[in-house]
């Protein structure tokens, strides 16, 4: 499969392919349109992606990477570790980082700093730290002192801005919710003209890997969520007259069903094969590999038999992958 190496400048040119009663074909993202209905939904993830990657040093001088994972009260992340290098090493060809013990410290510049509260049980690289600042300072220096995370695949580094949707709001997420990245407010605004509703929730999407087979077997972790009341009235409202929830990237759906299993604030809810959607009848998508926790959401929607047709066209025709990749909308199983 062919990946999408820089942000993209035409977002309206991005491919969707598009699975639905009539089978598989090719599309554009500006057509959405002709493919919803008056009266569906369409649910959008307003998280903003924050600069979660942070270099540091150990007491001992050694180099490592953190990325961010998860806020747990005002000074305190959960976060994995990495070792020397950067983006431009794949994630599973990064060295391993030096072993760090609650107290230990890491410093990323002279007055920001964190220590190392606890060590989670899954690995030795996802651990609990607690900054040396909170509130304001320790927005600064995040904001100061991280780069978006990013993967080897990339052409180039990444601006924090070139991993914003429009309609991004609040920083919660420290990967960009990226489904929704060809989205524009003409696309919008076309869908509000067919009579396509479109609501909004927050939810911190997490990393999409991490290199470690431990933690990214149990991706994705942990994540927090927030759904408007306004919103999961239109949801009920929309499911009540026979209209379609379609969410805008798997962030969305798990929120939604995580709702629907009456978690609040955080969820580790895990969709895949075998689940059944409760909330959810429609995904827009991004096109990923096998491996990926995405991919095995999909298996919530449709059959491994299905999947692989739509692995093979993505691949056959030449779709573009990862987060500024090629779409798909998959609103039936055919």
């Amino acid at each position: 499969m062919l990946a999408a190496r820089e942000p993209r400048n035409d977002e309206l040119a991005v491919r969707l392919l598009v699975l639905d009663e009539l089978g598989l074909h090719d599309s554009a993202i500006e057509l959405l349109h002709e493919y919803l209905r008056p009266g569906d939904l369409l649910v959008v993830n307003d998280a903003a992606t924050i600069p979660a990657s942070l270099h540091g040093r150990d007491r001992s001088g050694n180099p490592l990477e953190v990325r961010l994972t998860l806020q747990l009260d005002e000074r305190t992340w959960r976060a994995v570790l990495f070792g020397a290098g950067d983006w431009r090493i794949a994630t599973e060809e990064r060295p391993r980082p030096p072993r760090l013990r609650a107290g230990d410290e890491i410093s990323f510049s002279e007055d920001f700093k964190a220590s190392v509260v606890r060590e989670s049980g899954l690995s030795g690289r996802l651990l609990d730290l607690e900054f040396n600042v909170g509130g304001a300072q320790l927005w600064r220096g995040i904001y100061a002192l991280g780069r978006p995370v990013q993967y080897s695949y990339m052409k180039s580094e990444l601006d924090l801005w070139s991993v914003q949707n429009v309609y991004g709001g609040r920083p919660w997420a420290v990967e960009m919710p990226s489904a929704g990245h060809a989205f524009n407010w003409r696309l919008l605004l076309s869908l509000r003209e067919h009579g396509v509703q479109i609501a909004s929730l927050t939810h911190g999407a997490g990393l999409s890997s991490t290199g470690d087979p431990e933690i990214d077997r149990d991706l994705p972790m942990a994540e927090r969520f927030e759904i408007p009341a306004a919103t999961m009235q239109a949801v009920e409202e929309t499911r009540a007259r026979g209209g379609r929830v379609i969410a805008v990237g798997t962030s969305v759906v798990r929120a939604l069903e995580s709702y629907g299993n009456e978690l609040v604030g955080l969820t580790e809810l895990k969709i895949g094969a075998g689940y059944r959607l409760k909330k959810v009848d429609g995904l827009i998508t991004g096109t990923h590999e096998v491996s990926e926790s995405h991919y095995q959401l999909l298996r919530a929607f449709v059959s491994d038999s299905t999947l692989a047709r739509i692995s093979a066209f993505v691949e056959g025709h030449n779709y573009l992958t990862h987060e500024f990749g090629d779409l798909c909308l998959i609103s039936a199983e055919c």
